[in-house]
């Protein structure tokens, strides 16, 4: 197993973060752009919001510390992002477009009773209700690097099941090529469904081959505790070589195709948006570069890794794939 480091952090690089998460005082706005359906949005707040009060998660029981073979850990110097950072700085627009409001307007967000609908071309399609899904493999604690599109980064330490365990347990058909995800709605519930600024239910995509990479995980935790709905309760996807947006949260149905699904960013505004999505530094987003990032509680930027760290699990997955063209 390769381990990669980085550079030593000077300390003059880092911040309090405090003061990095809460850096707009006066104004809080930002404009997406892109096509008609992800248009000129601008925050409306004008105001740093006061904190959410900690919100107390269950802890999860019996879950395992061992970690895969094919998985890489974060170098020793990269900290394990503080729990209260992953709880309170997300990008959820199923309820807003400010990343430190989810956790207000998602306190209420209900998880259940929940159910996934497993199908398309399988052999033994099943409705799962959240509880029986989650006893389909033993709970592990998989720390993974995990980068936004936009440029920001924290070290999470999930608690899941390889999505391999699922997706053997209704037995793929051989046409199966691909893996869709899709979201809940709840307008009454998300106030950012009723907004417009995406199509929803957000939907998502794997190849079945990366669908059944060891790395791919559902995640139903974090820190060992129960996932709160700002993070994707009760059960989302993670794909840690990918951007942030196709791990899609709150999942309610999985379906089997032949052909490539679609997704909502790519649907959205494609020329920004690829299906792979796939954390490359070579290949910057239309509006900005890819290639450094800033991790969540330090000052200053650091280089981006291909496939964000991960490129001895994943690389020979897009063996002779112009990583270019399918971004």
């Amino acid at each position: 197993m390769v381990i990669k480091k980085h550079g030593d952090i000077l300390s003059s690089e880092i911040t309090d973060e405090h003061l990095f998460l809460n850096r707009r005082n006066f104004v809080r706005a930002a404009v997406l752009a892109g096509t008609t359906t992800a248009t000129a949005l601008l925050y409306r707040r004008f105001a740093i919001p006061a904190p959410v009060p900690a919100q107390v998660a269950a802890n999860i029981e019996g879950v395992k510390s061992s970690t895969p073979d094919v998985a890489v850990p974060p170098p020793p110097a990269d900290a394990r992002t503080p729990y209260e950072k992953i709880t309170n700085y997300n990008n959820y627009y199923e309820f807003t477009t400010d990343k430190e409001d989810v956790a207000r307007l998602a306190r209420n967000f209900t998880t259940r009773p929940w159910t996934v609908e497993v199908g398309g071309l399988v052999q033994k399609p099943k409705t799962f209700d959240i509880d029986d899904l989650i006893k389909l493999a033993p709970q592990e604690e998989r720390v993974y690097r995990f980068r936004c599109v936009e440029g920001w980064s924290m070290i999470i330490p999930w608690v899941g099941f390889p999505l391999a365990k699922l997706l053997s347990a209704v037995e793929p058909l051989g046409g199966a090529r691909y893996v869709a995800f899709e979201s809940v709605v709840r307008p009454k519930e998300m106030p950012g469904q009723r907004e417009g600024t995406l199509d929803f239910p957000y939907v998502e995509g794997l190849r079945l081959d990366e669908a059944m990479h060891p790395l791919t995980i559902l995640a139903t935790g974090i820190y060992g505790k129960v996932l709160l709905p700002q993070n994707g309760a009760p059960v989302r996807l993670v794909v840690p070589w990918k951007y942030g947006f196709k791990s899609a949260k709150a999942i309610v149905k999985i379906t089997l195709t032949e052909r490539e699904p679609p997704t909502t960013w790519n649907l959205a505004t494609p020329s920004e948006y690829g299906f792979y999505s796939n954390v490359n530094p070579q290949v910057d987003h239309p509006r900005w570069s890819q290639a450094t990032e800033q991790r969540i509680g330090e000052f200053g930027r650091r280089d981006t890794l291909m496939f964000n760290g991960y490129a001895d699990e994943v690389a020979q997955l897009y063996a002779g794939m112009d990583l270019r063209r399918y971004f």
